[in-house]
């Protein structure tokens, strides 16, 4: 009798493995293999064009209100900040982006009585930490709010340029740090992150996002750094897949950033290299954060079991520029 009644459990949990096993076989093989097509239907089903108007600039950041400004700065309770952009350092030639800082005048000459410097940026890329305005992407000859690519010259952009978000961001971030949710330091290269793992984390961490949230999606990018070339890095990495663009869209974040370039790259998507980029600004009106330090983020957010703050940005108040190089403040 003994010797049938483990029979019996050992089968009811075989059993239960063995669902368990399918259903997770399930969801990776239903995962969407998503096309060229499929994006170009989301650059209407998830538009926001017209939402505030047709002479709307600001796109996403409307959803930012008062009220949300308010609910933002309650977030301030141990008046803790940290910084989520990386030092800036001298011009690499082999990289996407550089910045270049050139002295002017310096202390060495006796006569002198001050120090004055010029600095240069190529900040569109992979490793300088920026925001992408929304003129910063075309897609058949549009970019936001059916604004035409023609209206961005060499003299720059006559409409939807950074100048439109002098006013700063200032909102409620939520970390989204996926190395924590599966016990990893940093995702391998061309990892994909799927609507279930944004759910997964939410259910991890108790914050359910909400509409004008910053949301800040951590791969673990500048650990991978310390251990692989740069050169590596850029030719594959991990982030959002396409099919998180109706989550996202359906959340209403207001701002979306990461610590690289906030897609999964290769995309998968042929005619595509970020797609989560071009609806993301070219259709949602959501502005983004590239190539944040998100590692003392997680530390302090992990210390303190807690994954919201009040995020604060300025971008420069260039005319016509389609972004700007920017240091976003996590303040707890």
């Amino acid at each position: 009798m003994k010797r049938l009644a483990t029979v019996t459990v050992l089968a009811a949990l075989g059993l239960r493995l063995a669902v368990q096993y399918g259903d997770a076989q399930t969801r990776v093989l239903s995962r969407p293999k998503l096309g060229a097509r499929d994006v170009e239907d989301m650059m209407t089903t998830l538009s926001n064009w017209g939402r505030w108007g047709k002479e709307d600039q600001l796109g996403a950041l409307n959803l930012i209100t008062p009220q949300k400004r308010k609910q933002a700065a309650a977030q301030v309770t141990d008046g803790v900040s940290v910084f989520l952009a990386r030092d800036l350092a001298k011009e690499d030639e082999n990289s996407s982006a550089s910045f270049t800082h050139r002295m002017i005048n310096t202390g060495l000459a006796a006569e002198s009585t001050s120090a004055a410097d010029a600095y240069s940026f190529t900040y569109h890329g992979y490793l300088l930490t920026h925001l992408d305005a929304l003129c910063h992407l075309f897609h058949e000859g549009k970019m936001y709010n059916d604004v035409a690519q023609d209206q961005v010259t060499e003299k720059g952009a006559e409409r939807l340029a950074v100048l439109n978000m002098k006013g700063g961001l200032f909102t409620r971030g939520v970390l989204m740090d996926m190395p924590s949710l599966w016990g990893v330091k940093y995702l391998e290269g061309s990892k994909a992150i799927y609507p279930e793992d944004l759910e997964a984390w939410e259910k991890r961490s108790g914050v359910r996002i909400e509409s004008g949230d910053a949301i800040l999606i951590r791969t673990g990018s500048w650990a991978r750094r310390a251990v692989e070339r740069e050169q590596a890095v850029e030719q594959n990495f991990a982030g959002l897949h396409a099919s998180c663009l109706p989550w996202l869209r359906k959340r209403d974040v207001a701002i979306v950033g990461s610590d690289l370039a906030t897609d999964v790259f290769p995309s998968g998507i042929e005619g595509f290299i970020l797609p989560v980029h071009w609806v993301l600004i070219r259709a949602m009106g959501t502005p983004i954060l590239d190539n944040c330090d998100l590692e003392a983020l997680s530390e302090a957010t992990n210390t303190r079991r807690r994954w919201t703050f009040l995020l604060t940005a300025a971008p420069l108040p260039v005319q016509g520029g389609t972004g700007s190089p920017i240091n976003p403040i996590a303040t707890f």
